[in-house]
């Protein structure tokens, strides 16, 4: 049942702390106003939107870390992630997505926006009910209580050159015609806590007349994702083929607006970089996963002066934590730059709040749903942070965002309301022991020779 009112505390906003408030809830679980509270000892933040999410992955966290090729990268990695989709089935995707949207949960991420393409049987047939697969990532979702955006994925070709896919790659695949029908099937079961987008695999695997004739049959405010420019390699042969940058052509080619989110998009020109923000789409930055992959970094410093809006994302799960996507974010650019606080606002010195503040300035538009800040009429997704651990001890206003994101690993999370409703409460989530016991399960199911 959703609490009359978020907890009393002082209020995070982008515009700084408000102390002693009270965050009164209507029936739908979004916010009726914000009033005077009593507590001033609480702190209280907007939930956390992962931008970025493929949720069989979690199950193969750490298992790609052994080298195969003396030039392991993200191409030698994608072998493993094939071997490994093979095995799932809804049964097993609805466990191990469950445990991990409990682990964002806990985390501080409140709601996802899931990047699915695992959509036909193992053997590539297809289900009875074709959106089977997706079905289960929304059971998952709404039995653990976390904000969903699904994104089914549209993967027609295995290059820009328009070659079939593979035998790895056919579960993903799909024909226009029923990629539309599998979204328009999904939209029906659309609530105020699932949202139904539309992924673009990339530009390798969608080709120009397919993504065309798909984003002309979408709603008009639908969400739409797309990996870009992740991999040197994926520019280089987007070029060769295109006779353009992969961000340069979509930004050409496609009515690329506020309702886009592009993945990665490490590797950019000065054009490219005004021209993602002139678009106003969000780029969905995940530092961990780029990390772990090889990828590059993206130009922070620079997108952030052209005005560019960007959130960040989990990925492939080798880490469920915001902080440290948002930690890792910054910690590249210094790295890179061999300076410190690169990732600051006109607004505010923090490199906390400015981090803070612009991955919730583009959760709504990324995702569909009103989040990202707690103010009247928005979902109540809140996080209570947990102002007893030893890093927030005589913590003020003026650096508790930035000790919650620098401190250390603790999870400094305390409790955690999505639409209202507590779904964590003294940093664990109100069915961790069911949920990993079926992880548990279909683990031992997944790793069966």
């Amino acid at each position: 049942m959703s609490t009359r009112a978020l907890p009393d505390g002082s209020l995070w906003t982008p515009a700084g702390w408000q102390p002693a408030r009270r965050v009164q809830l209507d029936a739908h679980g979004h916010v009726a106003g914000v009033v005077d509270g009593r507590d001033t000892t609480r702190r209280l933040v907007p939930g956390i939107a992962n931008l970025h999410s493929h949720a069989f992955q979690r199950a193969m966290a750490g298992m790609a870390e052994r080298q195969t090729d003396p030039a392991d990268s993200f191409w030698t990695w994608r072998e493993t992630m094939y071997r490994f989709a093979t095995r799932f089935s809804p049964d097993t995707l609805y466990a191990v997505a469950a445990q991990l949207y409990a682990e964002m949960l806990e985390s501080g991420y409140t709601s996802a926006c899931e990047f699915h393409y695992l959509h036909h049987t193992p053997g590539c047939g297809a289900y009875r009910d074709p959106s089977a697969m997706s079905q289960a990532l929304v059971a998952a979702a709404r039995d653990t209580g976390i904000r969903l955006t699904l994104l089914p994925v549209l993967y027609m070709s295995g290059g820009f050159d328009g070659r079939a896919l593979d035998a790895r790659q056919q579960r993903f695949g799909h024909a226009v015609d029923d990629y539309l029908a599998l979204v328009d099937r999904l939209c029906e079961d659309a609530n105020d806590m699932l949202h139904v987008g539309c992924a673009l695999h990339s530009l390798r695997a969608v080709p120009p007349d397919a993504m065309a004739t798909v984003l002309d049959a979408l709603p008009p405010a639908m969400p739409v994702h797309i990996h870009i420019a992740e991999q040197v390699a994926e520019v280089e042969a987007c070029v060769e083929a295109r006779g353009a940058r992969p961000v340069a052509w979509l930004l050409d080619n496609a009515a690329v607006d506020r309702r886009w989110t592009l993945v990665h998009a490490t590797h950019l020109d000065a054009g490219e970089v005004a021209g993602i923000a002139r678009s106003g789409a969000t780029v969905a930055l995940c530092p961990t996963t780029e990390a772990n992959l090889g990828d590059g970094l993206f130009p922070l410093r620079d997108f952030l002066d052209a005005g560019g809006a960007w959130g960040i994302g989990s990925d492939s799960h080798i880490s469920v934590s915001p902080v440290e996507e948002l930690r890792w974010l910054e910690y590249g650019q210094r790295l890179a730059t061999r300076r410190r606080n690169i990732a600051v606002g006109a607004d505010t010195p923090s490199v906390g709040e400015t981090l803070l503040a612009g991955a919730g300035a583009s959760a709504a538009s990324s995702s569909g749903h009103r989040i990202g800040v707690l103010r009247e009429g928005d979902c109540a997704d809140a996080l209570v942070l947990d102002m007893r651990a030893p890093q927030m001890l005589g913590a003020h206003d003026g650096d508790v965002v930035d000790r919650w994101l620098f401190s250390g690993n603790r999870n400094l999370v305390d409790e955690v309301f999505v639409g209202g409703r507590r779904v964590v409460e003294g940093g664990q989530h109100r069915d961790r022991g069911a949920i990993a016991q079926r992880y548990r399960d279909a683990l031992a199911s997944l790793m069966q020779d």
